[in-house]
């Protein structure tokens, strides 16, 4: 495997089993948003290292935090999911905050990234 190919899938193999490993034995309802939150720091950390954007570290928190805001606005209960662009936008503004915040990535980059997940995590729902 080239170097390449390491840097791109392998933050995105871990954090997803870490994820898989955290998820055995919670709640249903807390199991949603911790899938998100997994599925925002992976797609994050994907996103960032194909454009360039920040650190690995720092686009898993970014990409943890943009999840959290997605998965936050919506209703499980009553079965609604927001627009994809509604999702995109939540998960491009939050990564943005976060981004600016740790002092990670550039804020069109943070932006696009943030966008990704939040169309990911709507697409997924």
């Amino acid at each position: 495997m080239n170097s390449a190919t390491k840097k791109v899938l392998l933050p995105g193999l871990i954090v997803t089993s870490f994820l898989g490993m955290s998820l055995v034995g919670t709640k249903p309802a807390a199991a949603d948003i911790l899938l998100d939150i997994g599925i925002g720091a992976a797609s994050n950390v994907v996103t960032g290292e194909i454009i360039n954007n920040g650190s690995a570290a720092g686009n898993a928190v970014g990409g943890a935090a943009a999840g959290a805001a997605v998965s936050a606005t919506h209703n499980e209960s009553s079965g609604t999911v927001p627009s994809l662009a509604q999702d995109a936008a939540v998960g491009a503004a939050a990564n943005v905050v976060v981004g600016e915040i740790t002092g990670n990535g550039s804020t069109l980059g943070n932006a696009a990234s943030g966008a990704a997940t939040g169309a990911i995590i709507n697409l997924l729902k």
